[in-house]
C-alpha cells in the first residue's frame, strides 16, 4: 500500500484536493457549492477544521487545511465528503437540474463498482494530501491554489473568482468561509 498521500502528521498544514467522480462538472450552480461551504462551517466549529485556502472549481476543489482538535485530518475530511455527498445527491434530486438523470446515473454506476459505498458515490475516493512543510511549499500550495481558475480560463484575476479565498489575500475583501492564517 502507498504511503506517498497520506496524513502522516496529525499537527502539521496540508494541501488537498478531491474531485467529483468521472470529473462531473457538478459545482456550476451556485447551491451546489454553498452545500460544501455549510458542510465546511460545521466542520470548523464541531470538528476543530482550519482553512487557510481555498478554491472550488467545478468539478473538484483545492484546500489548505489544518486542524486545531484531536481529530484527525482524515477523519475530517471522510465525515465532510460523506455528508457532503449525501446533502448534493439530495440537491440534484430536488433542484431544477436538467443533467440530474445523466449525474445520477454516473454516480449510481461508480457506486456499484465500489464496495466502500451503498448506492452512490460522488467523490473519487482521495484526497491527495500534500504536507506544507516549509514556507516555499505553502506559498507554492497557495499560488496553485489561487490560480486555479486563471489557468483554466474563468476569470482573468483570482480575486474575481467568488468560491476562493483569493479575493481575502488579493484585495482584503471578507472569505464566503472563515480563514485562518498560518
Amino acid at each position: 500500500m502507498s504511503t506517498k498521500y497520506k496524513f502522516h502528521d496529525p499537527d502539521a498544514c496540508y494541501f488537498v484536493t478531491f474531485a467529483v467522480v468521472d470529473w462531473v462538472d457538478l459545482f456550476t450552480r451556485n447551491v451546489y457549492k454553498d452545500i460544501l461551504l455549510e458542510s465546511w462551517r460545521y466542520c470548523q466549529q464541531q470538528k476543530g477544521l482550519l482553512i487557510h485556502a481555498y478554491v472550488i472549481m467545478t468539478n473538484h476543489v483545492h484546500m489548505i487545511i489544518s486542524k486545531n482538535s484531536d481529530t484527525l485530518l482524515e477523519a475530517i475530511m471522510r465525515d465532510m465528503k460523506k455528508f457532503t455527498s449525501s446533502k448534493l445527491l439530495e440537491a440534484i434530486k430536488k433542484e431544477p437540474e436538467s443533467r440530474r438523470e445523466w449525474m445520477l446515473s454516473l454516480f449510481r454506476k461508480a457506486g456499484e463498482n465500489n464496495s466502500n459505498n451503498k448506492i452512490f458515490q460522488l467523490w473519487q475516493q482521495d484526497n491527495h494530501p500534500i504536507e506544507c512543510g516549509s514556507s516555499t511549499i505553502l506559498r507554492q500550495k497557495m499560488d496553485y491554489v489561487h490560480e486555479n481558475p486563471v489557468r483554466a480560463g474563468f476569470v482573468e484575476k483570482a480575486e474575481d473568482w467568488t468560491y476562493s479565498s483569493a479575493s481575502h489575500y488579493y484585495s482584503g475583501k471578507k472569505s464566503l468561509i472563515e480563514l485562518s492564517y498560518v
